[in-house]
């Protein structure tokens, strides 16, 4: 029988400089390599998708991210894992849609017609739905990338009013398009590309899928994705005990465990605990010395495990996450957590460190942070997650 390779915290370390490009011998300007090495980019807010890909870059630009997703559209955006927004290479777009968004249809469908039927002037949501889904399609075949606004002069339907939590205090009345919209994306139909404003901006204009990019989203088997995306994840992630990514996909128990035998997934030992790597990944990894990164809110690099405690230690936790796990920008060195950083309205790059680092990490900090002012140039942005010590950072 085969000895159980152990892996420690140190070498676990080593592997996200590495695996994750940012020790400096590691970084790339290919914007598409560095999403697929992290699997894909949090994109929920969207000024976390740029910074994330500029850490890991050698020259770090805004420009190549936005022509990898306009221009060349060899990345796109779409809902999955944990029903977040995320930017992925075409081919791991339709894993995870085969794996995950497909999973969520139902509930997202159901959420739709109950708000229709709440709204109190529609006789038959689902033929309501039905059509307005088809004539909404039929608008972004004809006219193109579109935006919601727009799209509403040209599909009435998409203009109708839906309450939100009626007769409570936050109630509010909202256009059906942005439901009507997110459906058709769930569904793998149609596909976010420019924003409405600057690349900051979260309002995006529509287009069919299949216009878009080759081959569309759909027609993926599940199962065969599933592997795929859980092999993809270990080579970025691993090792990591089954429940990792059971968090990061959103999956259950058992899709997991499927998941994990298609991909030939090998056990680790992590201090006793039972633990996962690719196939081919047994080899141990070496330290490439030493590395600092800025890293925005929801970074892939932060938010990549629901075990954190191996690179952050309870009080910086605290510092860096909200109440609902999602992780503020990081200040990463050589593996580990130390503190976060905001970006203060005159531009500066404000530094909050929770952990002691030494003299050469702190210059070393000071000059990422210089780079990174240099890359916002004019640009003014505030997280939509922030750190919680960031709300000291901009008062200081």
């Amino acid at each position: 029988m085969t000895a159980v390779r152990s892996i420690d915290v140190a070498e676990r370390r080593a592997r996200i400089g590495i695996r994750h490009r940012l020790a400096p011998s590691c970084r790339t300007d290919d914007v598409v390599r560095i999403t697929d090495d992290l699997v894909a980019l949090h994109s929920t807010d969207p000024v976390s998708v740029y910074l994330s890909a500029a850490a890991r870059m050698i020259h770090p630009s805004l420009e190549p991210l936005a022509a990898a997703l306009y221009e060349d559209r060899t990345l796109l955006r779409h809902h999955a894992m944990r029903r977040t927004l995320w930017v992925f290479t075409p081919e791991v777009a339709r894993w995870a849609h085969a794996s995950v968004t497909t999973g969520l249809l139902t509930n997202q469908r159901r959420v739709l017609l109950n708000l229709l039927r709440d709204s109190g002037t529609i006789d038959d949501p689902d033929g309501w739905l039905a059509a307005a889904k088809t004539d909404t399609f039929a608008a972004l075949r004809r006219l193109g990338p579109t935006g919601a606004r727009q799209l509403g002069k040209a599909v009435p339907a998409l203009t109708t009013k839906l309450q939100l939590a009626p007769g409570k205090a936050y109630a509010a009345a909202v256009a059906a398009h942005t439901r009507v919209l997110l459906l058709l994306g769930f569904e793998g139909a149609i596909v976010r590309t420019r924003p409405t404003g600057t690349w900051i901006n979260g309002e995006y204009a529509w287009a069919v899928a299949d216009d878009w990019i080759d081959g569309g989203l759909t027609g993926a088997d599940p199962a065969a994705s599933a592997a795929a995306l859980a092999g993809r994840w270990l080579a970025t992630f691993g090792p990591a005990p089954a429940a990792d990514l059971q968090w990061w996909t959103g999956w259950n128990g058992r899709v997991t465990a499927a998941a994990l035998a298609g991909a030939g997934a090998v056990e680790v030992d992590l201090g006793g605990e039972r633990a996962w790597v690719a196939a081919d990944d047994l080899e141990p990894v070496a330290d490439l010395g030493p590395w600092v990164a800025l890293l925005p809110s929801l970074d892939p690099t932060t938010m990549g495990w629901k075990q954190r405690q191996w690179f952050i230690s309870p009080g910086v936790t605290a510092a860096i996450f909200d109440r609902n796990g999602n992780g503020g920008p990081t200040i990463w060195v050589d593996g580990e957590v130390v503190g976060s950083w905001v970006q203060r309205p005159n531009g500066e790059i404000a530094i909050g460190l929770v952990s002691d680092v030494g003299a050469e990490q702190r210059a070393a900090i000071d000059d990422v942070a210089e780079r990174l002012r240099g890359v916002l140039g004019a640009a003014r942005f505030k997280a939509r997650f922030p750190a919680p010590i960031q709300t000291e950072l901009l008062r200081a």
